[in-house]
């Protein structure tokens, strides 16, 4: 199965926690149907991307990355790469990237979408539809900062920095309503 196919599976099977997680489900999918090249850093304006929530293995904690390009705190997440044979791979591989933090268990349904505007590439406005999971790190992660983060840091679930947005906040309640269904 192509990653595309896989990214239709995976959001046609996925349940939304709330009418607006579904208006985004039926426009990433909508998406899809009508680009080919959807997956792609090169569909211009929009296309998808993964990212993963790393929490601490005792689920008190999330791990954040401070994007040195837009220098906001942010779980971690990106493009996905044609060596990528899932959607949850994507998120895997760049949540493992980004923390630096080996043996990360990913669960495998997708926690939330945020479709959000960002700098990519030389169309503005460019979006990406990103679908969120959320990773469970082992009891003994060390964090490793990487080129594309000027930061990475542990914050409890109540205290995230001031300056974090809406959707990375919806994306924190998930995960802590749902930490007892953490991998």
């Amino acid at each position: 199965m192509t990653l595309h196919g896989d990214a239709v599976r995976v959001l046609t099977a996925w349940a939304p926690s709330d009418a607006g997680q579904a208006r985004l489900q039926a426009q990433y999918l909508e998406h899809l149907a009508t680009h080919a090249d959807a997956m792609w850093r090169e569909c211009r304006p929009d296309h998808l991307t993964a990212s993963a929530l790393v929490v601490s293995a005792d689920g008190r904690d999330v791990l954040l990355t401070l994007h040195r390009r837009i220098g906001r705190w942010l779980q971690m997440g990106g493009h996905c790469e044609p060596a990528d044979g899932s959607l949850a791979g994507s998120a895997l591989r760049e949540a493992t990237e980004e923390s630096g933090i080996a043996g990360l268990a990913l669960r495998a349904v997708p926690a939330r979408l945020s479709y959000h505007e960002v700098p990519c590439g030389p169309v503005r406005p460019a979006h990406h539809l990103d679908v969120q999971y959320v990773a469970a790190a082992p009891a003994d992660a060390v964090p490793v900062i990487s080129d594309e983060s000027a930061d990475l840091r542990w914050f409890p679930l109540d205290e995230l920095p001031s300056d974090a947005d809406g959707a990375l906040r919806a994306l924190v309640a998930t995960a802590a309503a749902g930490s007892a269904r953490l991998p």
